[in-house]
């Protein structure tokens, strides 16, 4: 037989404490939690035989469990542990801090002080500041400002930089800014002080402090400070901010000097151009750029849209489409607003099927978009249901169904929104009032419209402005209290603008006061001689009273002046596409049939009561004084056609570039009864919803 030899038996591998710390530091890092518990109970195991735990692997232990969310077993460790050194303090309040919780690392601190079982280190002390920034604790920085210059770690760079940024962020920015000027920092490198910096920059952007802004640039480019992307994103939106396009020229100029290029910093560049209302720098930005994301892309939709380049918005989204960049909620809340500024509705139908498709129908600034899009499409009834199936509401929504129903001349419906939001505890804002007094103007409720603006509004502290005067005239006026408007104008201590003084002339043409009217409008004027629209008023005026001199002298006034009326437009949507309509215009392929749609349908109303208001073709057509042009301006060509192409019961949506003439307002009121439909027509002044013979306007626009 052979012999067998016998091996030794197998050696097990035990690994040194140092290992066991370093594999639990592993496991803090990459948040594992079951592995690391294997390893605390190893741990446990060895200190039994032994009788000793060492210090340093209970506060490893702690930044275990602090990393992975078990903030009530570091605790419970850190209660048990015998000795305690400043990591084991360090590291608990750290968790405390980045887990939200404000208030027990400034417990655990006093406690430390108290007991004297340790000295704050600047780790600590950093922690600690960090915490009172957090939670906008101002007074309780102030007293650790004084315990940093006691221990002399005020210098140190983290605290130093905490203080400044607890400074900034509880808007106590002149603190901040001594902090920096009488702290002296011994650091070498040139780029130390640019999170302080920055922190201070931002806070003095939030506060639209925006001339101290330029002092701290000085102060940085003085000491040499070494700009980061954060630092050129804080100065772009201050560019931004005062549309100062030569200082963001500059910016960027040293922008490409330094190659500090990311996407965040280029869509920050490409903000400050569009505010600056230069688009074609933007896109010049744009372009350059070898990587593009959705940030990027909406930030140049955002400048288009601000510049009022509404159908190249639109268009940008068929291009980053085709790049395979997904869309956000901004991306979409940008593209809603683009239709909107057009009346594109049947294109915001599409992207309203998208955000649901992509899933953001549930945030809140694309509801926002979508409400507005709506009202300002003619569509209230569906800015109200998505308004209604909103799950949470901001302020923003109110506002926009607040001011949405009162656009539209709907000021029970306004006004009824304003008690449920104020119902609900929502403190209402500058722009709140001025849907509801719009609102009060339209249903002529004087008391009411003044015990808003002197009361409530005082209530909430909100200061009225010129948009809630103007309110008021529109109000009085509406009232057909025109001499108790004229007095409110003249007594009231603000700037009066054109559109005021031409709401109460407005007022003067509808209650026929043609006197007052005429004497506000020469006023007007002469202080401004290029308003077309108050010409125009007063030429109306003159030839309502038979004035025929006077209107020759206005019409000869605006010759000499090169002063030129607008021609008349109208356009509505069907099925995505766009048909635009002129004044006696023979533009559109069909025109031969829209002209005989019009006589078809002056046909029917004469019946009812239509007489045609030649005083109007003063008002609309130039030197034309045939009755028979009446008849084929532009909103009743795009109502012919929208009864030609759109079938009942959908309403017929149209947009008018400048306000509707008393001739077709009463055509387009008795339109809607011959052929009981309902007509949206939106002109340069407001909605008119037509139905059944009459206008939600009340005759008075």
């Amino acid at each position: 037989m052979l012999a067998v030899k016998k091996l030794p038996p197998k050696q097990q591998f035990v690994p040194s404490l140092e290992d066991i710390v370093k594999l639990l530091k592993l496991s803090a890092d990459s948040k594992c939690l079951p592995f690391g518990k294997s390893i605390h109970a190893q741990l446990l195991i060895r200190n039994q035989a032994s009788h000793h735990t060492h210090i340093f692997q209970i506060n490893s232990l702690i930044n275990f469990y602090v990393k992975c969310g078990h903030l009530v077993l570091a605790r419970k460790l850190f209660n048990e542990m015998p000795l305690r050194n400043v990591v084991s303090w360090s590291a608990l309040m750290a968790g405390y801090l980045h887990s939200g919780n404000h208030l027990e690392p400034l417990v655990l601190f006093k406690s430390m002080v108290s007991t004297q079982e340790a000295c704050p280190n600047e780790f600590v002390l950093t922690t600690i500041v960090s915490c009172c920034s957090s939670s906008g604790r101002v007074h309780e920085g102030m007293q650790l400002h004084g315990y940093l210059v006691k221990c002399g770690l005020v210098s140190h760079k983290y605290v130093r930089s905490a203080l400044v940024h607890m400074y900034s962020r509880c808007s106590h920015v002149d603190s901040a800014l001594k902090v920096l000027d009488m702290v002296p920092n011994h650091d070498d490198d040139g780029d130390s002080d640019v999170f302080s910096y920055n922190s201070v920059l931002s806070a003095l952007l939030e506060s639209r402090e925006t001339e101290e802004v330029a002092g701290v640039l000085g102060r940085m480019v003085n000491r040499c400070v070494v700009w980061d992307n954060v630092t050129y994103v804080s100065v772009m939106g201050l560019c931004a901010q005062i549309g100062d396009l030569k200082l963001g020229s500059q910016v960027h100029a040293r922008l490409l000097r330094s190659s500090t290029f990311d996407v965040y910093v280029s869509s920050a560049l490409i903000d400050m151009y569009g505010k600056c209302g230069e688009a074609s720098e933007a896109r010049k930005v744009f372009n350059s750029l070898q990587e593009r994301n959705v940030v990027v892309w909406t930030a140049l939709m955002a400048t288009y849209l601000q510049n009022g380049y509404f159908e190249e918005t639109l268009n940008l989204f068929t291009s980053m489409d085709r790049e395979d960049t997904p869309p956000n909620e901004f991306t979409f809340a940008v593209l809603i607003n683009a239709c909107a500024g057009i009346a594109a509705l049947g294109h915001g139908d599409l992207l309203h099927a998208q955000v649901e498709k992509f899933g953001f129908k549930n945030h809140i600034i694309v509801r926002n978009a979508l409400i507005n899009m709506y009202s300002k499409s003619g569509s209230i009834e569906s800015s109200s249901n998505v308004f209604s199936d909103m799950i949470h509401r901001d302020i923003i929504s109110w506002n926009a169904m607040i001011c949405g129903y009162a656009h539209h001349g709907l000021g029970k419906q306004a006004l009824l929104v304003f008690q449920d939001m104020l119902s609900v505890g929502v403190c209402p804002t500058y722009v709140t009032f001025i849907g509801v007094l719009s609102a009060c103007a339209h249903l002529s409720l004087v008391q009411e419209g003044f015990y808003y603006l002197n009361h409530l509004m005082r209530k909430f502290q909100i200061e009225p402005g010129l948009e809630h005067y103007t309110c008021v005239v529109l109000l009085l006026s509406r009232s057909g209290l025109l001499d108790e408007a004229d007095n409110f104008m003249k007594t009231t201590q603000v700037k009066w603008d054109v559109v005021a003084w031409r709401t109460l002339i407005n007022a003067c043409h509808v209650h026929r006061n043609y006197d007052l009217g005429k004497r506000i409008a020469e006023y007007v004027i002469k202080m401004d001689p290029h308003d077309v629209g108050t010409y125009t008023l007063l030429s109306n005026m003159y030839a309502k009273s038979r004035r025929w001199d006077g209107v020759a002298k206005i019409r000869k006034m605006m010759r000499d002046r090169n002063i030129k009326k607008e021609p008349g437009a109208s356009w509505l949507e069907i099925r995505n596409d766009i048909h635009v309509f002129l004044s006696e215009g023979d533009n559109h392929p069909e025109s031969v049939q829209i002209y005989e749609k019009v006589h078809e349908l002056l046909a029917m109303i004469k019946p009812l009561g239509y007489v045609p208001d030649v005083a109007a073709v003063l008002h609309d057509v130039e030197d034309e004084q045939k009755e028979g042009c009446l008849g084929y301006h532009s909103e009743k060509l795009a109502i012919a056609y929208g009864l030609m192409k759109i079938p009942s019961p959908a309403p017929i949506r149209i947009i008018k570039n400048l306000r509707m003439c008393d001739d077709c307002h009463s055509a387009v009121k008795l339109i809607s009864k011959a052929t009981n439909r309902l007509i949206i027509v939106r002109d340069a002044n407001r909605f008119h919803h037509f139905q059944d013979g009459f206008c939600t306007c009340m005759d008075h626009w």
